[in-house]
């Protein structure tokens, strides 16, 4: 065992040595490995923490939640021109399937809103995502109100020109006076602001913190929903442990008779399943992995190649060390395990370097990204570090074993 961590010294020696006296050398050999490690890292630090932040927006929302509208949120085999002419989904269609549709929890009816401007004195905002959708929606997306309250079902009903606002747009448009009573113009309309939701952060969608949240029946009034008007969707949070499955066949069932349709006939709206859109998502970040790993690996396998060159190079200067060390009584295994120890210390060294740049990198993002939150776990330093050493180990095996098969006398008279 001390004969083994003698070993490793010398080479930890030999491999500081090599740095020291070819600098530009082991530099541009050590990039590759650099980069590679760093681009690796730094693609998965940056996938998991955007799907960390997902499953953080994500966390409250019921994933068999279900959107029933005209629009399908995935791919369809439904051509463009046929889904143009499926009717609106309306404020009547809620109606029946609240009242008519088995083991739903919660049910909300919300218009497909636009960028709006909101005024309060002389403070202006644009391009707020004002969302219009009845109460109901507190439930479904388990909202949390930090001051003041959502607006109530009588509220909803009767469209009352009440606003929810979102943490963010709260702070841009009253600063710190207390938004709670105050009067805002939305629509070119009063509105009265009842309620500030807690602090979000960056979603996946549009941050709660960046919206507004009014009655769908205040909207009603002035904007058409109709077939010609703005487009709706009715947003259902089906009981916990039913067959969700079941519950989906029994919904599209009802809602086809609701419409009139005939068996046969096809469907006019969709049936769209969070759970289908997180799986979307998670295909998504998948193949962001994947690409990033594509791109990565080519720099590993220059740093690699680099690597192996450099102990090449190394074998060749010290031929005449090696021939000595052989002549001495040194056995090929010791030979072989000096190169290879040296190789994975310059590749590891490469990999920290990379690992450093990476948390470097990800602190200086989070500071510009705001509530974006960059994380460099653990796993993926441990993950770094081991690629690294992989990459020494196969790019110092062929040079360590030309090495350690050096013939004594030769060596030393090619090293003369």
């Amino acid at each position: 065992m001390l004969v083994y961590l003698r070993l490793f010294k010398e080479s930890f020696s030999f491999a500081l040595n090599a740095l020291r006296n070819n600098k530009l050398r082991t530099f541009l050999s050590l990039l590759g490995v650099t980069i590679g490690i760093f681009s690796i890292i730094a693609v998965l630090a940056a996938v998991d923490s955007l799907d960390r932040n997902i499953q953080e927006n994500l966390s409250g929302l019921d994933k068999n939640t279900i959107y029933l509208t005209k629009f399908s949120f995935g791919p369809t085999n439904v051509p463009r021109w046929q889904r143009d002419n499926y009717p609106q989904t309306d404020y009547s269609d809620y109606e029946f399937v609240s009242r008519n549709v088995p083991d739903i929890m919660a049910c909300a009816y919300t218009i497909f809103g636009g960028g709006e401007t909101i005024r309060y004195q002389a403070e202006t905002v644009a391009g707020v995502n004002v969302t219009p959708i009845t109460n109901e929606i507190y439930n479904i997306n388990e909202f949390v109100v930090e001051r003041g309250r959502f607006y109530t079902e009588s509220e909803s009903a009767s469209g009352a020109p009440v606003i929810v606002l979102g943490y963010s747009l709260a702070e841009n448009l009253f600063g710190n006076l207390n938004p709670l009573g105050k009067q805002v113009r939305v629509y070119g309309r009063k509105l009265t602001v009842i309620g500030i939701l807690k602090k979000y952060g960056v979603g996946i969608f549009d941050s709660p913190d960046e919206q507004a949240f009014v009655p769908a029946n205040f909207v009603r009034r002035f904007r058409s929903g109709g077939s010609d008007g703005i487009p709706g969707a009715i947003i259902i949070r089906p009981n916990k442990g039913i067959d969700i499955g079941a519950f989906e066949q029994v919904l599209k069932q009802k809602f086809r008779n609701y419409r009139g349709l005939k068996a046969g006939e096809p469907d006019n709206f969709f049936v769209n399943k969070l759970s289908g859109m997180t799986d979307a998502i998670d295909g998504i970040i998948g193949t962001m992995n994947a690409f990033g790993w594509v791109i990565s690996g080519f720099s590993l396998l220059v740093g690699g190649f680099g690597i192996a060159n450099i102990m090449f190079v190394s074998v060749k200067e010290r031929t005449n060390l090696i021939g000595i060390q052989k002549s001495l009584g040194a056995k090929n295994r010791f030979i072989l395990l000096q190169f290879l120890f040296e190789a994975i210390v310059l590749a590891v060294i490469g990999g920290l370097v990379g690992l450093a740049l990476v948390g470097i990198t990800t602190m200086i993002a989070s500071n510009f990204t705001g509530d974006f939150e960059f994380v460099l776990s653990f796993w993926n330093m441990l993950l770094g570090f081991g690629l690294s050493t992989l990459i020494g180990l196969i790019s110092g095996v062929i040079p360590a074993i030309s090495a350690s098969k050096l013939d004594p006398v030769e060596a030393i008279r090619t090293g003369m």
